[in-house]
């Protein structure tokens, strides 16, 4: 039996937050450490990776996130989804991993010392690099790894553009979408032209000097990560037959978030381009990928820093502030 299902009355440190709000309504706390049921992986969580869609799970913002994680307040108290650690139980029916095993992936509630994963949403850690560097590849990666593959079904050869290259999805499209053949044109913010570079760009476009939507250059391919570029200028950048794909966005709207993307979604029956809106999904295969393309020296993790778990809340809070390249792990 594992040691989870024995220890009922165990505890363990975690970051709470009783509300929806900003970093300020965070708190270190202690609660139950999970209890493993059926199909469950319980972890004990090395590093834990924070990202955008942290954020937006904490302020419960756009609204329509809380049909899935609570109307009021969060049902689970304990926020964090990128996970790297070793796994400590199992439930029944697990088959793929068994304690001892060091894995990465995703596990809600993994600001704490302990998280529950599925089975299907993990893989084996990537030998060649630490807990803290595999925390912050899982989400952002995978989600980067489908909008090219999938999504965008991009091809060695095709000019493509990613907007928000800097950021979490952006800092692994531009290397994905490099070890895939493509022309990579990356935008970002001034002080981050070097390290987005450094991803294997072959051009960088500062947004604050130049405006890519009328550059006259034409992309088989637009990854729109960041910002709120209109339909009708991600439109006038593509090649003929060219493609958008949605990854993200601040400011769309404060029920879905997606009222643009929505809307692009919806034009794309009616014209010659596609417009695609990604609905990323967690894949413990896509994971595993993702680790065999790190192992080989073709994929960076890119983590900016790392922060202890007491200190979470500055984390997030320098999230919010947007000082961050890339990622950051809370670290247990």
């Amino acid at each position: 039996m594992t040691e989870a299902l024995t220890t009922r009355a165990a505890t363990m440190h975690a970051i709470t937050q009783p509300r929806y709000g900003s970093s300020d309504v965070l708190r270190l706390s202690r609660v139950p450490r999970p209890l493993v049921g059926d199909g469950d992986v319980l972890v004990r969580v090395h590093a834990a990776g924070l990202d955008r869609g942290t954020e937006h799970l904490m302020t419960g913002k756009p609204y329509a996130v809380r049909l899935a994680t609570g109307i009021r307040r969060p049902r689970n108290p304990v926020p964090g989804r990128d996970v790297a650690g070793i796994v400590v139980g199992t439930g029944r029916g697990v088959t793929r991993f068994a304690p001892g095993d060091h894995v990465y992936g995703v596990a809600p509630g993994s600001f704490a010392e302990y998280a529950l994963a599925r089975e299907d949403a993990l893989a084996h850690k990537p030998r060649s690099v630490s807990f803290a560097q595999a925390a912050v590849v899982p989400i952002s990666a995978g989600t980067a790894f489908q909008a090219l593959t999938r999504a965008g079904c991009v091809r060695a050869g095709q000019s493509v553009l990613i907007t928000g290259a800097s950021g979490g999805v952006g800092s692994y499209a531009v290397q994905i979408a490099s070890w895939l053949g493509a022309d990579v044109t990356a935008v970002c913010g001034p002080t981050k032209v070097d390290h987005v570079v450094s991803l294997g760009a072959h051009r960088v476009i500062d947004r604050s000097r130049d405006d890519w939507t009328a550059s006259g250059e034409r992309y088989d391919l637009v990854l729109d990560i960041a910002g709120n570029p209109t339909v009708r200028s991600l439109r006038r950048v593509l090649a003929p037959r060219g493609t958008v794909v949605f990854v993200g966005g601040e400011g769309a709207g404060a029920i879905t978030g997606m009222r643009r993307q929505l809307g692009g979604a919806v034009l794309s029956a009616f014209v010659r381009e596609r417009l695609v809106l990604l609905m990323a999904r967690e894949s413990g295969t896509d994971y595993e990928r993702l680790a065999e393309l790190i192992d080989a020296g073709h994929l960076s993790p890119v983590l900016d820093r790392t922060y202890p778990l007491e200190d979470a809340v500055e984390a997030v809070r320098q999230l919010e502030q947007g000082t961050i390249r890339g990622k950051v792990a809370i670290t247990t």
